[in-house]
């Protein structure tokens, strides 16, 4: 994922200022309804698309004046008025207007008023359709790159707690019963797995991302003699949209990175359900640190863990985006629709919530005190080696499903003794089944539940250690 990143700086939304004249004037008699402007104007959220609109611009300034389209005085000018128009937003002296409706028009027409009319000339051989598709894409491939790397700082936090609590043993559950022994770096490293897959979709979504669209006009291409190659690569683009409707009348891109994302904060959810849990006083498992909780306003002894549910709640949030892009997409004919400015608010308020959501997680994992005894104990609790037990029996020569009968009536004489596999006398054993000897204790112990586990992929210490060595090397 190489591409040129545009340096972003996040400023205040802007704010109303003093009525611009409307580029497209010319065609109407009579003002815009202020109703209208307020209800069409974008600027009040794409606003945030700045520094994306401006190195466009000046690329594609210096392609007009390569092509002889322009002069190099005039692209000279227009970059360097580009360039003061960036430094009066990046130090909030900038003066958006809600009347001219969006960045593009804000910036250019701030551009005529420094320079004069050869600023007119920057929007030679270009529309804001394709404008607004390259300035997406362009922040899209800054935002994924962010998610890619935010992903990957939370997979070393993994990998280090792995590593630092390798040797525990909890329970591993299933249907929220416990099931089998596992250790608690296994389990940790289960979401390492889904967060290397989210990765690879951000990758994926990037090289479809990484197409440049400018060039195709309001959606036929242009007569005039543009490079389009040129400006790709001076934007670092890969490659050019090879049909001009489907360059500026598509966002299946910011669906695809809507939905890598919903996929991110549904693993997200899932193990801030976990940390929920875990930080609960009925499991007792871990302790969240005092900086990533919070207290009640009426009952002192409270500590909650806010962070992991907001987290689990901001889930939500994600997924009404995704369906908010789909349905904007679903039913709109070739090619351009003023349906698509919609796109930008679920677009933007995803990317926020996604790259908050991890990086405070980052810090939240760090400060996590993992409690070993109580993890113990519960692992240690009832019949979590059962399916050891039948392991015993079918190694013995046992069918596997004679000797599922086998366990479960022996964990009903204990449910009936009040005791547990590994304390059930030998004499009970051996009136279930004279294949048990005395040796079945010893594979009844959660030591040797997770040792034996050493297929491919399994949750034995010797397994954990090797595919440690192999994550410590990656990045």
């Amino acid at each position: 994922m190489a591409a040129k990143k545009t340096k972003t700086v996040k400023k205040a939304a802007p704010k109303k200022a003093a009525a611009k004249a409307k580029p497209w004037a010319g065609r109407f008699t009579e003002a815009t309804n202020a109703l209208v402007e307020e209800f069409t104007a974008s600027i009040p959220y794409d606003w945030q698309l700045y520094p994306y609109d401006i190195a466009g611009s000046i690329a594609h300034a210096a392609m007009l004046a390569k092509t002889g389209i322009i002069t190099k005085k005039e692209a000279g000018q227009i970059i360097r008025g580009l360039q003061e128009v960036l430094a009066e937003i990046v130090e909030g002296s900038f003066d958006f207007s809600i009347e001219l409706e969006d960045i593009h028009m804000n910036i250019e027409t701030r551009l005529i008023e420094k320079i004069g009319p050869v600023g007119g000339k920057l929007h030679t051989a270009r529309s804001r359709n394709d404008q607004v598709a390259l300035d997406i894409r362009m922040y899209l491939r800054d935002v994924i790159t962010e998610t890619h790397d935010l992903l990957a700082a939370l997979q070393q936090v993994l990998v280090s707690l792995a590593d630092r609590y390798q040797s525990v043993v909890l329970p591993g559950y299933t249907h929220l019963q416990r099931a089998q022994p596992v250790l608690l770096g296994h389990h940790l490293l289960a979401y390492y797995e889904m967060f290397s897959r989210d990765r690879g979709r951000l990758e994926d979504c990037f090289r479809r991302v990484n197409v440049m669209p400018l060039g195709a006009g309001a959606l036929a291409g242009t007569v005039l003699p543009i490079d389009r190659q040129f400006v790709a690569k001076e934007l670092g683009f890969e490659s050019v949209c090879e049909n001009s409707m489907d360059a500026v009348s598509d966002r299946d891109f910011a669906i695809e990175f809507t939905a890598a994302c919903a996929q991110i904060m549904m693993h997200l959810s899932r193990l801030s359900e976990e940390l929920v849990l875990w930080s609960s006083a009925e499991f007792g498992f871990i302790t969240i640190s005092d900086g990533f909780t919070t207290g009640s306003s009426i009952m002192p002894q409270k500590k909650n863990p806010d962070v992991a549910e907001l987290t689990r709640g901001k889930t939500g949030r994600v997924y009404g985006n995704l369906t908010a892009l789909l349905t904007i997409m679903k039913g709109l004919p070739l090619a351009y629709n003023r349906d698509m400015q919609e796109d930008k608010e679920p677009l933007f308020d995803t990317a926020d919530t996604v790259t908050r959501s991890l990086a405070v997680y980052i810090e939240m994992l760090k400060g996590i005190t993992v409690h070993q005894d109580a993890m113990r104990k519960a692992a240690e609790d009832g019949f979590i080696t059962a399916t050891d037990l039948a392991d015993y029996l079918v190694k013995k020569g046992m069918p596997f499903r004679q000797a599922h009968e086998v366990v479960g009536r022996a964990v009903l004489r204990c449910l009936e003794l009040r005791s547990g596999l590994a304390d059930l006398p030998l004499t009970e054993y051996k009136k279930l089944s004279p294949l048990i000897r005395e040796d079945v204790y010893a594979a009844l112990s959660v030591e040797a539940s997770v040792g034996r586990r050493t297929s491919q992929g399994g949750t034995a210490p010797t397994n954990l250690k090797k595919r440690l060595a192999v994550l410590k090397k990656l990045r």
